[in-house]
């Protein structure tokens, strides 16, 4: 009886423990890591029908998605400052940036799903500045 118990614990915690939504936060400088002009996570791996929310911790920065998966309408940047949520149903991979800051890296990736079937779209996006390009080409990798 104490073994059903566990494991029926352990199922319905373990689930809601996935399907949780994730917060980003968009940094000046990150605390920990002493990185300048951040995303507090740049790299997150979620299931679809999540949702993600960029808070705007430090003023200035904002959200503009690059690319996505076929068939996902990118939401319009956000205003400077102006916290946003999104909720992700395509699975793929989608690339993001803070555009005052794309320059100096400050961007991110989301992995819906796993799918990674987009991945050669995400790599070859322009993005502005060297240091995105080599943050961006460090995520791919670590996915």
């Amino acid at each position: 009886m104490k073994k059903i118990f566990i494991t029926a614990f352990f199922l319905l915690f373990s689930g809601s423990a996935f399907s949780a939504d994730v917060t980003i936060k968009m940094l000046n400088k990150n605390k920990e890591t002493k990185k300048r002009m951040v995303y507090s996570q740049e790299l997150v791996k979620i299931d679809a029908g999540q949702t993600m929310k960029w808070e705007a911790t430090d003023k200035g920065h904002n959200v503009e998605m690059l690319v996505g998966p076929d068939g996902y309408d990118l939401p319009k940047k956000t205003k400077l400052g102006d916290d946003v949520s999104i909720k992700f149903s395509v699975p793929g991979i989608y690339l993001y940036q803070c555009s005052p800051h794309a320059a100096m890296g400050m961007i991110g990736l989301v992995v819906v799903g796993g799918d990674t079937s987009n991945m050669e779209a995400v790599k070859k996006k322009k993005v502005t500045g060297s240091k995105s390009k080599k943050k961006r080409d460090k995520l791919l990798s670590e996915i």
